[in-house]
């Protein structure tokens, strides 16, 4: 057990800083000096260029809530600090403040639409098919219309989105969160929330932090370096905050390094507040608060739900001393910022009561909905059958594609559809038009209604949801047998994933497609549909690694997951994900990034010129099919050998959307942070000297194009 341990701690300190090599910021303010490589400035990973209390409407409302704090007596002010279990189509709630106008919060959940039982709502695909669309737009405006679900119902705080990489593929809660990449996490956070927050309505970005397993989620110790939670975990947080301007962050169930989440000091006070600017509230997860003292020093803000520790024993501990009136004071306008900030004073929701039966979800929603299960659907495989030619007759087959269709996850991310689901049979017999549409559940006639039709459908899937880990990769309940005799018998089948992430493939070499449509919500059949009949194109791509095996990946022992019952040891340290599989060698099923399309590209002539404190990479794009078609130009950077990183890691993407013949130059930006590695505590980001190699192409394993730069 030392062993791992130590492990962990080695990679926490690994690298000296050399001469001649470019610091910057440290992550607890500290300046150092700057000489050589990029040109000088701050990392703004490390000092941001504007935090949220720099503004002058941010500094508006911290005053504001500062004001209305000192008219506030004590018991009024630790009532902001903790709130009650929710209601129908709430989570939980704080009552209002009669006396001072302050309006009640009513937190509902989730990440992929208004849940807690709401109707009414639009069913949105899920955040892996969102994450799969490599598109930070369309996570905007999926922000912004789910925002608004949430305000018409009358939820002010919005628990969403959830952002935590995938470590692991079992991980219950896949379908919830975006990808194994911090980069690409980082882009979609920032978004998301932005949308979110065009309404009166408070994102609350979780689960802070290292939040990447259901099983012993509530006892688990997570042993992880620094370097790793700033470089892989913290990232999208870090966007969600800064750049987004997120007014909520919700602490994770676990510990990390010996610490419950929401007592960390170390995260949420030196890290989340003092290095990344952020005055907003912090709130625990449900029932994860421990402690009263310790979280109050910690820089936490709201235990949710209950009053156990921030009610009348905050208020002892204030009396006793323990616990200073300043600091309460603090949590209490953290709260208050964050709802002046985000307009809950200025643009006062309905009570969800009035609302509960109010229809909030819109043609536009349904269509937006559409569109990102399109967007986000990944064409995983196509030997000349997709999209269809005219067939002579379909046969759609397995219990996915009807009453069995798998349109969202369990728990808190389940949502209840405002009318019909589309289910995939549907889909495909409103579309098919006069094609005569045959449909079997299961295993049996299977086979023959395959060989009797021109093209066979299998839809497949698995269902996960919050409280529970996947054990296996494996497709549930014989599916695999179910399409490995449909594909023995039509070699003309297209198999249709709706599943949470990554699953294993047996039968990958016997059918002629593959589409990833994840969990696509209540618009997943018509979206299906006009993907597979051709009115458009599957224009996602993998947010994360499909494995070959169970034995492929990181953390292949017990106490690297799912732990030792106490601990678990993150001893992979940088290698998550794709980066693994760049260091060991092994071969995906599928790499990070990979993702066919209808029609054919070709990528040329990368250039690097310098470009304000960092450089800017041009490349050439060019549609050489008949189709219009999407594609990702995704840029990776490997550091030189003294960094001690991963080669390969993706820095910057573009999605382009062009016409047959058409060609376009993506221009993407390489500013200073890309370059800049976590060292320590003491250096924080660090700009090494040495040579940078820039590869572009369509995946993690698929660069064609490549130049080098040379840094101090």
């Amino acid at each position: 057990m030392n062993v791992n341990r130590r492990s962990v701690l080695k990679l926490a300190g690994a690298g000296t800083v050399a001469a001649g090599v470019t610091t910057v910021a440290s992550a607890t303010g500290a300046a150092a000096a700057v000489r050589g490589g990029v040109t000088a400035g701050p990392v703004p990973a490390a000092a941001p260029a504007a935090r949220p209390g720099e503004s002058a409407a941010a500094d508006k409302a911290a005053a504001r809530a500062a004001d209305l704090v000192a008219k506030m007596t004590l018991d009024e002010k630790i009532a902001l600090l903790h709130g009650g279990n929710g209601g129908t189509g709430y989570a939980g709630a704080v009552p209002a403040n009669t006396r001072l106008d302050i309006p009640a919060l009513y937190l509902g959940d989730g990440p992929g639409g208004v849940g807690n039982g709401s109707t009414g709502v639009t069913q949105w695909p899920d955040c892996k098919t969102l994450a799969a669309t490599w598109d930070p737009g369309a996570a905007r405006d999926y922000g912004a219309a789910y925002g608004a679900e949430q305000a018409a119902k009358g939820h002010n705080i919005a628990l969403a989105p959830c952002i935590n990489i995938l470590r692991v593929p079992y991980w219950g809660r896949s379908f919830e969160t975006f990808t194994e990449d911090p980069y690409l996490n980082a882009e979609l956070a920032a978004h998301v929330v932005e949308g979110i927050q065009t309404h009166p309505v408070i994102a609350t970005v979780k689960h802070f932090a290292a939040n990447n397993q259901e099983t012993l989620r509530g006892s688990i110790d997570v042993v992880v370096s620094q370097r790793a939670l700033h470089e892989i975990y913290y990232p999208g947080f870090r966007a969600a905050v800064q750049r987004g301007g997120a007014g909520a962050v919700m602490t994770s169930y676990n510990k990390v390094n010996g610490a419950w989440s929401h007592e960390n000091r170390t995260a949420v006070q030196d890290t989340l507040r003092d290095a990344w600017g952020f005055d907003g509230l912090v709130m625990s997860d449900w029932g994860g608060t421990h402690s009263t003292v310790l979280t109050a020093r910690a820089g936490s803000d709201m235990e949710m739900p209950g009053s156990t520790y921030l009610g009348g024993k905050l208020k002892d501990a204030v009396t006793a001393g323990t616990v200073s009136a300043a600091t309460v004071d603090t949590m209490a306008v953290h709260v208050l910022t964050a709802m002046y900030r985000t307009g809950l004073f200025d643009h006062r929701l309905p009570d969800p009561a009035s609302v509960l039966s109010t229809v909030v979800s819109s043609d536009a929603h349904l269509r937006l909905a559409r569109g990102i299960s399109v967007r986000g659907s990944v064409l995983l495989k196509n030997e000349r059958v997709l999209p269809f030619a005219r067939p002579a007759s379909l046969a759609v087959i397995g219990d996915a594609a009807d009453a069995g269709a798998l349109t969202h996850g369990g728990g808190s991310g389940a949502v209840t559809a405002n009318g019909a689901v589309v289910t995939p049979l549907a889909g495909i017999r409103a579309r098919a038009g006069d094609i005569p549409v045959t449909y079997t559940k299961g295993l049996a006639g299977a086979a023959d209604a395959a060989r009797a039709a021109d093209v066979a459908v299998v839809v497949a899937g698995d269902y996960t949801g919050e409280g529970t880990d996947r054990t296996t990769l494996a497709l549930p309940d014989g599916q695999d047998e179910l399409i490995a005799a449909v594909t023995a018998a039509n070699p003309r089948t297209v198999v249709v994933l709706n599943t949470s992430g990554s699953v294993l493939m047996p039968w990958l070499d016997g059918a002629a497609a593959v589409i990833a449509n994840w969990y696509g919500g209540q618009e997943q059949g018509n979206a299906l549909a006009a993907m597979l009949f051709g009115d458009e194109e599957p224009g996602g791509r993998l947010p994360e690694t499909f494995p070959a095996s169970e034995q492929q990946g990181p953390a292949k022992t017990t106490v690297q997951y799912p732990g030792d019952g106490t601990h678990v040891y993150y001893d992979e340290g940088l290698a998550v994900g794709y980066r693994w599989y760049r260091s060991s060698g092994e071969k995906p099923l599928f790499p990070f990034g990979h993702g066919l399309s209808y029609t054919t590209f070709r990528l040329s002539g990368l250039s690097l010129e310098r470009s304000g404190d960092g450089y800017r990479a041009s490349v050439g794009v060019r549609n050489t099919g008949r189709r219009t078609g999407s594609e990702v130009v995704q840029l990776y950077l490997t550091a030189p050998a003294a960094a001690g990183e991963p080669a390969g890691q993706l820095k910057a993407f573009e999605k382009v959307t062009l016409k047959p013949g058409e060609s376009r130059t993506v221009r993407l930006a390489l500013p200073r942070e890309a370059f800049a590695v976590w060292q320590t505590t003491e250096t924080g980001w660090t700009v090494l000297p040495g040579t940078y190699t820039v590869a572009v192409g369509r995946s993690s394993a698929d660069l064609p194009l490549e130049t080098k730069v040379r840094i101090g």
